[in-house]
């Protein structure tokens, strides 16, 4: 049966009637059809999603003025929709911009800064705009007073979405009572289903702005919802910075190859890219070099009288020089190539040249390029034993000859078979004999003369290769067997004493253009240790701070936070943060709270998309001491967890901003954050649990002690024992007692515990007390407090006094020491 794609270009003209089809879509245009994407895909949603992206702008807007947030969220139904307002105390908005900010889609400042900000597409409140005209008709209303201007400005509009430009239907001055900032005013269709997500939302908005002041007003509410800041403290402010070299991507560099102005790699590197300075951009073409044309393969010189042999051959390579000229140019190149452990040829040229300048200067005779050519091809034959010309010669034709055909047995023999012998013996284990070795050094001897040129210059890649087709033909022919790791270890020691090439690397015109050549460049970057980037692009909220807003909304028995340093993904900074409360007035029914943040912005949507609840589940919470049935998933208990990603450019998985993505490099830092907080969760349940114990073996010795004293004395008809400092020996725990003498007042306070305790003591007393031992006397509204604050020695004792008259009455209070470890009788 014949398809239809197989006869659909049986009728003429159809490529064209199709071609008039085709048209450009404007981004207004597609994302009128596909609201969905940008988080207003319902009413209850599209209420929740308008309120975030308004509250976000003005949140960004205040900070950046260096003004501390007031905002103002009112929501009102009005016939069959909902109108919301949102007010705040920023900048306000020019003229000029005011328009496109709020009627153009993908219009915004911050999308190509590389600093952390909320907003970085120029999406949300537009697109909030664009709903508000799609479900209601009404025009977006909106009133901006620029800091210093005496009068507002209003304007009403809607989105053109076949042209994605705002299109104004009132532009006109207005009085507003406040002296700066931007309100908006829309309409839309929604309802309050989803009233717990805007109530986390704001109240999330809180916990993670803790300067900001917000205040929300809804139907049903008989008071608003007022969040007050707990700090006076603004962000740090933040700074734009150049891509880390660490996470460009091979499109990217690419990109910024062709774009910049740069003429060398270097100048590139250091005028595109931050913490690329000079040392570390060289560092970076020295890696460049090696992989784009590979290391020179480096030689031992001849330590028997080899310096007199290189001499020689330097001397024959020049002619018509003058014996005073020529031995001094054949002398000091010896005598530097023998003071070198190791030379390539490369290095072997510089040496010639600078020894022929320093000749010249002497002698007043010229070294010109051939007679420099002559030399080093001379001294190189007397390094490895191969001339030049007879590099190539000897080959056999499967290319796999053994080189010992053409060389004694003895390694010694040849310098080069010497030198390979000597490599591979260090390489290995002392398993491999002798024969073996030496038939390892032969073969990669053969396969060196047939490389390119006379340098022996090679990959890296190239030279795992050649190393493991070395030793398959030794485990063939020879029955020597060099495994996975002998192989790695020659390459590697092969490697290590090759030298890079002193070659320029291609310039960056060219670079853009080669493909492989900024494949290479990019591989270099990466493999070259470069400091991490600056956070002065980033502002975290810092540890107290998320501590701060956790105390702030939550009454918690506990509270511990945690910030981490700052790593890179795809050539962004971020930081992880991550903060827990536990206890207290929190719900213990059912798992934690996990609040989500990216950007100082609360996600509440796609909890079970983001990497961040992905991160939590893997976790195993038992060892923190809170449940988690199966050893997996969500932990249970009174417990909330907050975890902040800040970055220059969070991976969202949507244009909606909801869940972060899973990338293991932020999911690891999310993970140290999260068990570095839960470390002092752990501490804290340990020692909690520890003091309940402690508490119920109290209270068991409270009740048996006077029992066992009552016994005693019945059963040896002897008064009754004295108990009142045994539980405190018991227990080992501090104990204060009072004698009262006449008028004097003593408190005894004994440390049972193996540890040093510092006591804080402070009697209360209803009568003016006199004569005190060390401590202090605070007159409060006819009453005294005397207080103390002894340091007791493990084991000791210390005894405070005073004295008061008989008639006094006493309420003794003592803290410094934890509830369970203090014994008061008093």
């Amino acid at each position: 049966m014949t398809s239809f794609q197989s006869t659909i270009g049986d009728e003429e003209g159809i490529a064209e009637e199709l071609a008039e089809g085709q048209r450009e879509i404007s981004i207004a245009e597609f994302f009128e059809k596909n609201k969905h994407m940008l988080g207003f895909d319902s009413g209850a949603r599209g209420l929740v999603t308008a309120v975030k992206e308004a509250v976000d702008n003005a949140l960004d807007a205040t900070e950046e003025a260096g003004v501390l947030p007031d905002i103002y969220i009112e929501i009102e139904e009005v016939g069959d929709y909902y109108r919301l307002v949102i007010e705040d105390n920023g900048p306000g908005i020019t003229k000029e911009q005011l328009p496109k900010v709020f009627g153009k889609l993908l219009y915004g400042s911050r999308f190509h800064a590389r600093e952390q900000s909320r907003g970085q597409q120029g999406i949300g409140i537009s697109a909030a705009v664009l709903y508000s005209q799609l479900t209601s008709g009404q025009p977006a209303k909106i009133t901006s007073r620029p800091k210093g201007q005496s009068r507002a400005q209003y304007f009403e509009l809607i989105i053109d979405t076949d042209t994605n430009e705002p299109e104004i239907r009132a532009d006109e001055e207005t009085t507003w009572d406040r002296p700066h900032g931007t309100r908006i005013e829309l309409e839309m269709e929604a309802n309050m289903r989803a009233r717990g997500q805007l109530h986390d939302y704001v109240k999330h908005t809180a916990v993670v702005n803790p300067h900001a002041r917000i205040e929300l007003r809804e139907p049903g509410l008989d008071e608003p919802l007022k969040f007050e800041r707990a700090t006076d403290e603004l962000p740090a402010e933040t700074e734009e910075i150049r891509p880390h070299p660490h996470g460009v991507e091979l499109g990217a560099l690419i990109k910024m190859l062709a774009a910049t102005e740069s003429y060398s790699v270097s100048g590139f590197l250091q005028e595109e890219f931050t913490r690329v300075g000079k040392k570390t951009a060289d560092s970076v073409i020295d890696n460049f070099r090696d992989i784009y044309y590979g290391r020179e393969l480096s030689w031992s010189p001849p330590r028997v009288h080899g310096d007199r042999d290189i001499e020689r051959a330097v001397a024959d390579a020049v002619a018509n020089k003058g014996k005073r000229a020529t031995t001094a140019f054949a002398e000091g190149v010896a005598e530097i190539v023998r003071n070198n452990d190791r030379i390539a040829r490369s290095e072997l040229a510089a040496v010639i040249a600078n020894v022929a300048e320093t000749v010249e200067d002497d002698t007043g005779k010229t070294f010109g390029g051939t007679v420099r050519d002559n030399a080093v091809d001379a001294a190189w034959a007397a390094i490895t034993g191969v001339a030049a010309a007879d590099a190539a010669e000897d080959e056999d034709t499967d290319g796999a000859a053994d080189a010992s055909e053409d060389a004694d047995d003895d390694p010694n023999e040849s310098p080069l078979v010497a030198d390979i012998y000597a490599l591979v013996d260090e390489a290995t284990s002392t398993r491999k004999d002798d024969a073996a070795v030496q038939a390892m050094a032969d073969a990669l001897a053969r396969r060196f003369l047939n490389l390119d040129g006379d340098s022996f210059r090679i990959a890296r890649d190239d030279l795992d290769r050649l190393v493991a087709d070395a030793a398959s033909f030794v485990a063939e022919q020879h029955d020597a067997t060099f495994g996975e790791t002998a192989r790695e270890n020659v390459a590697e020691v092969l490697w290590s004493r090759a030298r890079t090439v002193p070659d320029d690397p291609p310039k960056v015109s060219m670079s853009a253009d080669d493909r492989d050549a900024a494949a290479d460049l990019l591989s270099a970057m990466r493999e070259t240790d470069i400091l991490a980037p600056p956070t002065d692009c980033l502002a975290p909220i810092t540890a107290e701070l998320v501590e701060a807003g956790l105390r702030k909304e939550y009454d918690a028995d506990f509270y511990a936070a945690a910030t981490r340093d700052a790593e890179v993904h795809g050539g962004d900074p971020f930081i992880v943060e991550a903060g827990i409360a536990y206890g207290g007035e929190i719900s213990a029914e059912g798992s934690v709270d996990l609040l989500r943040f990216a950007n100082r912005v609360p996600l509440v949507y796609q909890r079970g998309a983001c990497a961040t609840t992905d991160v939590i589940k893997s976790i195993g919470w038992r060892n923190y001491g809170l449940d988690q049935p199966g050893g997996s998933g969500m932990p249970n208990g009174p417990a909330v967890i907050s975890i902040h990603v800040a970055s220059t450019n969070v991976p969202f998985t949507s244009e909606s901003k909801d869940a972060i993505a899973n990338v293991p490099a932020i999911e690891d830092e999310i993970e140290l954050a999260v068990r570095e907080a839960a470390r002092e969760l752990k501490s804290f349940l340990k020692k909690r649990r520890s003091m309940q114990q402690r508490r119920e073996k109290q209270d068991v010795l409270g009740t048996i002690l006077p029992e066992m004293a009552d016994k005693v004395s019945e059963v040896t008809g002897r008064p009754r024992p004295d108990i009142s400092g045994a539980l405190a020996r018991i227990m080992n725990n501090v104990s204060v007692e009072r004698e009262i003498d006449g008028g004097t007042v003593t408190l005894v306070v004994e440390n049972h515990s193996n540890v040093n305790e510092v006591v804080e003591i402070t009697d209360i007393v209803s009568t003016e007390p006199t004569d005190l031992s060390d401590g202090t006397v605070v007159d409060m509204d006819d009453e005294w407090f005397v207080q103390w604050t002894p340091e007791i020695p493990s084991g000791d004792e210390r005894e405070l006094t005073y004295r008061v008259t008989d008639d006094a009455d006493f309420e003794v209070s003592v803290g410094g020491v934890e509830t369970e470890k203090l014994t008061v009788n008093a």
